[in-house]
C-alpha cells in the first residue's frame, strides 16, 4: 500500500501503473472508499443542495451534450457534406459518465432492484437486516469498480491513449469520472445505511415503494 501511495504521490503514471498491479490495491481500495463515502455521506447532509443536484446536474449536461454532439453530426453530414471524425468517439464517454452518475444518484432513491414488495411484509429486524445487505453489496460494487477503473484509468495515461478522431483529448480525462462515481455511490449508500438505521431506531417504517424519476 504504502508503493501504491508513493507512486500515486509521485504523479508518474507509469509508476502509478506498475504500482496497481499488487493485490495491495485491494487493501487501499476499502480504505479508500469507505473513507472517501463516508466524508461525501457528510458532505450531502451537511449541503442538501449538492445532495439534489449533483449527479442529476452531470446527467442532464452529458445527456445534453451527447444529443447535441449527434443532431450537429446528421446536420453536419447531410446538410454541409463533412463529419467531425470525434463526432462519433466522444458520445460513448459521455454516455459512460452519465451512466455511471447514474447509478450512483438512483442508489439514493433505491430505484435500482430491491424487491420491496417482499420485503415489506417482513418484520422490521429483516427489513433492516436486507437494508444492511444492499449497503454491503453497494459498497462492495462501489469497490471493485474504483480499484479496477484506477488501474485502468492509470494505464490509459500511461500510455497516452488519446480519444479517436481528436489531437490532443486523453481517453483517461473521461475514464477518471468512474472511480470518482464510486466514491459518490459509496456515498450514497452511506447516507441510505445511516437513514436506515435511524427509521429503524425510531420505529418508522423502513421500506417505501421507490419511484423512477422521483425525489429524495
Amino acid at each position: 500500500m504504502g508503493t501504491i501511495i508513493s507512486a500515486i504521490a509521485s504523479g508518474d503514471s507509469f509508476e502509478i501503473t506498475n504500482a496497481l498491479r499488487s493485490d495491495a490495491k485491494w487493501y487501499l481500495g476499502v480504505i479508500v472508499v469507505a473513507l472517501g463515502g463516508y466524508i461525501v455521506s457528510a458532505i450531502y447532509r451537511a449541503v442538501p443542495f449538492i445532495d439534489r443536484h449533483l449527479e442529476r446536474t452531470i446527467m442532464v449536461y452529458s445527456y445534453l451534450a451527447i444529443a447535441f454532439i449527434i443532431f450537429w453530426g446528421v446536420v453536419d453530414r447531410f446538410v454541409f457534406n463533412n463529419q467531425q471524425p470525434w463526432s462519433t468517439t466522444i458520445p460513448p464517454f459521455l454516455f459512460m459518465v452519465m451512466a455511471w452518475f447514474g447509478a450512483s444518484y438512483n442508489i439514493r432513491l433505491r430505484t435500482h432492484l430491491s424487491f420491496s414488495e417482499f420485503r415489506t411484509k417482513m418484520p422490521p429486524t429483516g427489513q433492516m437486516s436486507c437494508l444492511f445487505l444492499d449497503f454491503l453489496l453497494w459498497f462492495g460494487f462501489a469497490l471493485i469498480l474504483f480499484v479496477t477503473t484506477c488501474r485502468l484509468t492509470a494505464n490509459s495515461a500511461a500510455n497516452f491513449q488519446i480519444v479517436l478522431g481528436t489531437d490532443n483529448t486523453m481517453q483517461w480525462w473521461f475514464l477518471i469520472t468512474a472511480p470518482i462515481a464510486a466514491i459518490l455511490m459509496a456515498g450514497r449508500a452511506f447516507e441510505n445505511l445511516f437513514e436506515d438505521l435511524r427509521k429503524y431506531r425510531n420505529g418508522e417504517p423502513l421500506i417505501e415503494q421507490a419511484v423512477i424519476g422521483g425525489d429524495t
